[in-house]
C-alpha cells in the first residue's frame, strides 16, 4: 500500500511538474513571440529609415545638380552670342573652335539630363514651356511663337528655365 501511494504521490508530483513545465514554457513562448515582434518592428523600421535617407540624399543631390546645371546656362547662352559675333567678323578656325567647345559643353550637360526646348517660328504658345516677353502683329495665328528670343531648359522633365518668346497678336486691322 506505501508503495501505491508513493506512486501515486509520485505520478501527482511528476504531472504538477509537467504542469509546471507546460505554464514556464507557455510563458517562454509568449516571451520569445514579443521578443519576434519586437525585433521585426525594429528591422522595418530601420528598412524604412535606410529607404527615407536614401531618397532625401537623392533629392539633395539633383536639387545640386538643378542649381549647378541651372549656373551652368547663361554660359550656354554667352557661347551663342559670342559664336553670333565670331561669325560676322572672325577667323573660322576660332570659330570653329569656340563652336567645338559649346559642343562638349552641351553634350556633358546632355548626359546629366538637361534638355534644350525647342521653340521654332509658327509653334504653338505653351505656357508650360514658354515665357511669352512681347506680343506682335504678324501673319502667323495668334498665340504662335514668331521667335525665339532666348533658349529655354528641361532638366530631368522638370523646366528649370522657359524659352522667352514673342508671340503672335495675329493680323493687324
Amino acid at each position: 500500500m506505501e508503495e501505491e501511494n508513493k506512486e501515486t504521490t509520485s505520478e501527482q508530483n511528476n504531472e504538477e511538474v509537467v504542469s509546471i513545465k507546460k505554464t514556464e514554457l507557455e510563458a517562454l513562448m509568449k516571451e520569445k513571440d514579443e521578443y519576434l515582434d519586437g525585433w521585426k518592428r525594429a528591422k522595418a523600421e530601420f528598412i524604412n529609415y535606410k529607404n527615407e535617407e536614401s531618397n532625401r540624399l537623392r533629392d539633395f543631390s539633383r536639387m545640386n545638380a538643378y542649381d549647378f546645371i541651372g549656373g551652368l546656362i547663361p554660359v550656354l547662352d554667352s557661347f551663342d552670342l559670342s559664336l553670333i559675333s565670331l561669325s560676322k567678323n572672325a577667323d573660322p578656325e576660332l570659330l570653329k573652335g569656340v563652336q567645338m567647345i559649346k559642343t562638349q559643353l552641351e553634350d556633358a550637360l546632355k548626359k546629366k539630363g538637361l534638355e534644350k526646348i525647342n521653340s521654332t517660328k509658327g509653334d504653338q504658345f505653351n505656357p508650360e514651356l514658354h515665357e511669352a516677353i512681347a506680343s506682335v502683329p504678324s501673319d502667323l495665328p495668334e498665340n504662335t511663337v514668331v521667335d525665339e528670343i532666348e533658349r529655354g531648359y528641361m532638366l530631368d522633365g522638370k523646366l528649370i528655365r522657359p524659352a522667352r518668346v514673342v508671340v503672335s497678336k495675329g493680323k493687324e486691322n
